[in-house]
């Protein structure tokens, strides 16, 4: 008989890794009282570790990226435009001479 898997959100893993960082208790009393594996605390606790830098990024940093996106969208269609206008005016070059 095969067991379902479990998914777990965001916020209990979370729950989980602050209280294996707290250090208050063992990896393995932790992975007892939320019945999850003690590899699993360890990998959650790592994920939390690596990934806190991210949560003191500058809002100036994260928005400067944002505003690069619809920036280079407007140079390529104002560079579209210029193309059509210079093939309009070769076209007339053309026909005056």
């Amino acid at each position: 008989m095969a067991r379902t898997r479990r998914r777990f959100d965001a916020a209990f893993k979370s729950k989980v890794a602050l209280e294996a960082i707290r250090e208050l208790k063992t990896i393995s009393e932790i992975a007892k009282q939320f019945k999850v594996h003690p590899n699993q605390v360890t990998m959650w606790k790592k994920q939390l570790l690596g990934g806190a830098s991210l949560a003191f990024e500058s809002d100036a940093v994260t928005s400067k990226k944002k505003d690069d996106e619809p920036e280079s969208a407007e140079l390529y269609e104002q560079i579209g435009r210029l193309k059509v206008e210079l093939e309009w005016l070769k076209k007339k070059v053309a026909e005056n001479s």
